[in-house]
């Protein structure tokens, strides 16, 4: 549950930064270390933002804004540095799979 505290973020954001990082492993491209966090964390945020709606996931509009909200947040932090489409195809699945925590309160 705290796997992300040495880096500062939470371990949903962990998830993101860990496939992040193995991508730019897979595919062989450098990208520093806090900006693969500050991205891990915009990632979330939107995720968390499309999530916020019941069974989301089988929702095509939904998963279309979450597709181009990504593939924007992306190129503001010009993640990938290399043209791959297989990057985006895979953090796109990646964000699809993730299951919120439910917070009650």
């Amino acid at each position: 549950m705290n796997s992300g505290d040495e880096l500062g973020i939470d371990i949903e954001e962990k998830g993101f930064y860990d496939a992040l990082k193995s991508l730019s492993m897979k595919y062989d491209f450098d990208y520093p270390e806090d900006k693969l966090i500050e991205l891990a964390q915009a990632v979330k945020k939107i995720v968390d933002d499309k999530a916020k709606y019941t069974d989301w996931y089988h929702h095509d509009d939904i998963k279309a804004a979450l597709k181009v909200a990504l593939i924007l947040v992306l190129a503001k932090f010009g993640y990938p540095p290399i043209s791959r489409v297989e990057v985006y195809k895979e953090i796109f699945e990646q964000a699809v799979n993730f299951k919120p925590k439910r917070r009650y309160v």
